[in-house]
């Protein structure tokens, strides 16, 4: 059986008002008369009916969250935070897969499939700003990744450039001299790409070392294929590198996969680095040295900002904040612990 607020009242002796009050978090409740309807809540193991307060607040309790590809596993990642940290508010989230697609995530932003949610997260990879200005519905939205140029909407995002700039560094720091990069992406939607690229070279620059346009391996998508198929190019350029930097840990772990079956040791004969500090890059052999997004720190910045625009003014201007990153530098386990150092 499911009690009411009635009944928290009649077993507290109050009213259904001062129930309300208290399970609502206001202040002005005396409190012995707090302690009291706390325990009668205790008691009856009562629940706030969250989907009544939502729709007399015009709410459906409800928020989307919108990526790329779920089978990504930073997304993945990424969609277990947002969700951990809209719980806390009493939401739910719907999620849905754009693949990337411009005409995708142009429905999504138009009304995520005529659904009826509060706000929407969405990471784009094709929209502009013009998109976003002419297609959205009202609903309060945040968004992931790369800035859209004049967006309209809160954005979350990391410092790519500081970010791979810091792997690119901790590779030269190494020793590394023939630094290959791959992921590199020449469309529209590789906004991230060209970022890390930037990132890369400008590590490189600084140390003194020449950027070769043979060590820079483009891949159409971020998946272990790719990584993989990228990587037997660098080994038959005749410019064999010493080191390499993937733009993401799936590309990192196909590279990986490549110069196993080609018979190179890791570390000792091709350094690799990766981004994303996904879960299944620190139990690769050997583990991978990574650039950490503070994943965390992403989902409840956006999660904070969707509830600051349903709460407060909706037509404030548009924030844009920037989530901390550390490098995760890491050793075969023959050759010690696992160290962690942090980058500003």
């Amino acid at each position: 059986m499911r009690h009411r607020l009635k009944d928290v009242a009649e077993r507290a002796g109050v009213s259904v008002k001062t129930v309300s009050n208290v399970v609502n978090g206001y202040l002005h409740v005396r409190p012995d008369t707090r302690a009291r309807v706390q325990e009668a809540i205790a008691e009856l193991n009562y629940r706030p009916n969250l989907s009544a307060r939502n729709l007399r607040r015009g709410r459906t309790g409800v928020i989307a969250l919108a990526v790329p590809e779920l089978d990504l596993p930073y997304f993945a990642e990424l969609a277990r935070h947002v969700v951990t940290a809209a719980a806390e508010r009493g939401w739910t989230v719907l999620i849905d897969q754009t693949g990337g697609s411009h005409e995708q995530e142009r429905m999504v932003v138009a009304g995520i499939r005529d659904h009826m949610i509060d706000g929407l997260i969405l990471s784009p990879l094709a929209l502009t700003g013009e998109d976003l200005a002419g297609g959205a519905d009202g609903t309060p939205m945040v968004l992931l990744g790369e800035r859209v140029d004049h967006g309209p909407a809160d954005h979350v995002v990391i410092d790519n450039v500081a970010a791979a700039r810091a792997a690119t560094a901790h590779l030269v720091g190494l020793g590394r001299r023939r630094i290959a990069a791959i992921g590199a992406q020449r469309t529209a939607e590789g906004a991230s790409a060209r970022l890390r690229l930037a990132g890369y070279r400008a590590a490189l620059e600084a140390a003194g070392i020449a950027v070769d346009d043979r060590l820079v391996a483009p891949a159409a998508a971020w998946h272990r294929a790719d990584g993989a198929a990228a990587m037997r190019t660098l080994l038959t350029t005749g410019v064999r590198p010493d080191a390499v930097f993937c733009f993401n840990d799936t590309l990192a772990l196909g590279a990986l996969r490549t110069l196993h079956e080609s018979g190179l040791r890791v570390p000792e004969d091709v350094a690799v680095a990766g981004f994303d500090d996904i879960e299944d890059g620190r139990f690769a052999i050997p583990t991978l040295s990574t650039i950490t997004p503070d994943k965390e720190r992403i989902a409840r910045l956006a999660v904070d900002l969707l509830a600051a625009r349903l709460d407060g003014d909706r037509d404030a201007p548009a924030q844009a904040l920037t989530a901390p990153h550390r490098l995760t530098p890491r050793r075969a386990p023959s050759a010690g612990r696992t160290a962690d150092r942090s980058v500003e």
